[in-house]
């Protein structure tokens, strides 16, 4: 299976890197007081505190996999952002005619989407639609809720 690189920002690397760091301490012992404590009540085979100690020591082992393994595929865009097209690491502003407004879109990797900051993914049709585009160009997007027309107002560095 060909692995594909990660996009990331710079901001979205130092997030990963301090959630994975908290995970492999903090939490890893937390788990492990846990199963622990568990231990002590007795009979493995009837002991549910036992059983989701166990479970959560999976789950935290499986993120932890994961979150190096986006790391070992990390690529950060900073160095290459350019506010003269939209891409990965841009805040692109754009006019969206159906709503009669002004909304800002910052472009980011797959693993640093938040809707709540307008952050979209590289991968979304809004964001692929937008990648490569100039000021002042305008954008036809077909999304699961209907076609989505934008006009770019401007681009900068998110």
């Amino acid at each position: 299976m060909e692995e594909r690189e990660i996009l990331l920002t710079q901001e979205g690397l130092n997030k990963l890197e301090e959630e994975l760091k908290y995970l492999k301490g903090p939490k890893k012992m937390e788990v492990a007081e846990r199963i622990k404590v568990a231990r002590e009540f007795g009979d493995l085979s009837e002991n549910s505190e036992y059983d989701d100690a166990k479970n959560e020591q999976a789950l935290l082992e499986a993120k932890i996999q994961e979150m190096e393994n986006t790391l070992r595929l990390a690529k950060v865009v900073e160095d290459k952002v350019s506010t003269r097209v939209a891409g990965v690491g841009t805040l692109v502003k754009v006019h969206d005619y159906e709503f009669d407004e002004d909304v800002s879109y910052g472009i980011v990797g797959a693993t640093e989407v938040n809707i709540s900051e307008n952050k979209i993914s590289n991968e979304s049709p809004v964001g692929k639609a937008l990648i490569g585009k100039k000021k002042g160009e305008e954008v036809e997007v077909e999304t699961p809720g209907g076609i989505m027309k934008f006009k770019i107002l401007s681009i900068e560095k998110l």
